[in-house]
């Protein structure tokens, strides 16, 4: 059994951006620039935002915090998206969710340039995804397909269940896996990634047991602990646990630890290949961020 190791990972990634911005930089031209709009002061997305910001310092792109009080207008936060879209020295921004229950956060996706969202949650962006057309791509899934690249994991021809159907996860990467691998991204190497057959399952699947068993590869993005147990996969299977939850430890030092969708201990021993939580996909996440944002940097010149 090999972990895929998406804290490791990551770092050699930020490092190749690094290297990247640090020649382009040298050559005169500016360093990438990143806007972060965050409303409220939600803990855990000022934490989000922070470790955002951390990993742009290290690569040498430029953060820039955009804060507004929770009261802030629908109208006023999309003035100021207008402003990002008009403005050419912004590369890339995300606006973190979640937001205000008074704001609608489709309306504001659906405002934000799809070249500038590093997110990759806009609908153009997913429909490019979909069409197998160039696009910024949902940060999680291009982070597990390159976390997939690094490792050598082929999909052709692979059976791949996918556990969950958000928007944000488990669609996109469904687009992903089966896709025919004709396009080239710029610093990818998992563009060659895709022809798998994929099966999507989701709270209303039935015989949930029976399909993971035919699986070669399983994703599980349920938000779920523990969802899957050793006696729905086989032998020499690949896992990839998206899930990241929080249980209540009174043992660990903050009153809980973080598990995710994936029974670890029992289903461990019988894979090829597993990602741990914490340290695998979402350290993959931020970086794809990272790559989103070189990528938009590049194209817009």
């Amino acid at each position: 059994m090999v972990l895929l190791d998406g804290k490791y990972t990551a770092a050699t990634i930020r490092a190749e951006i690094a290297e990247r911005i640090a020649a382009l930089v040298q050559s005169g031209r500016r360093a990438p620039r990143l806007g972060i709009v965050l409303v409220g002061h939600n803990p855990a997305s000022e934490t989000y935002v922070a470790n955002k910001i951390k990993a742009c310092n290290e690569v040498g792109i430029t953060a820039e915090k955009i804060a507004f009080e929770d009261t802030v207008s629908e109208a006023e936060l999309l003035a100021r998206i207008d402003a990002l879209n008009a403005d050419p020295t912004m590369d890339g921004y995300i606006v973190q969710l979640p937001l205000p229950a008074h704001i609608d956060e489709g309306r504001i996706s659906q405002a934000i340039d799809w070249r500038k969202d590093v997110d990759g949650l806009t609908p153009q962006n997913i429909g490019r995804t979909a069409l197998g057309l160039p696009s910024l791509i949902s940060a999680t899934p291009r982070g597990i397909r390159e976390l997939l690249a690094r490792y050598g994991i082929q999909t052709a021809g692979k059976h791949v269940v996918v556990i969950g159907r958000s928007n944000i996860v488990g669609k996109p990467m469904a687009m992903l896996l089966m896709q025919r691998p004709y396009l080239s991204l710029p610093n990818m190497t998992a563009s060659a990634l895709g022809d798998a057959t994929v099966t999507v399952c989701h709270s209303k699947t039935q015989n949930l047991r029976d399909i993971c068993l035919s699986a070669d590869i399983i994703i599980v993005a349920a938000g779920q602990p523990g969802l899957l147990t050793a006696d729905m996969v086989r032998d020499g299977v690949v896992v990839v646990d998206v899930g990241i939850n929080r249980i209540e430890d009174a043992a660990a030092a903050r009153g809980y630890r973080l598990v995710g969708d994936v029974d670890f201990p029992s289903v461990a021993p019988k894979c090829s290949f597993i990602s741990p939580v914490p340290g695998g996909v979402g350290p993959m996440t931020i970086v794809s961020l990272l790559q989103n944002t070189l990528q938009a940097y590049e194209h817009s010149r």
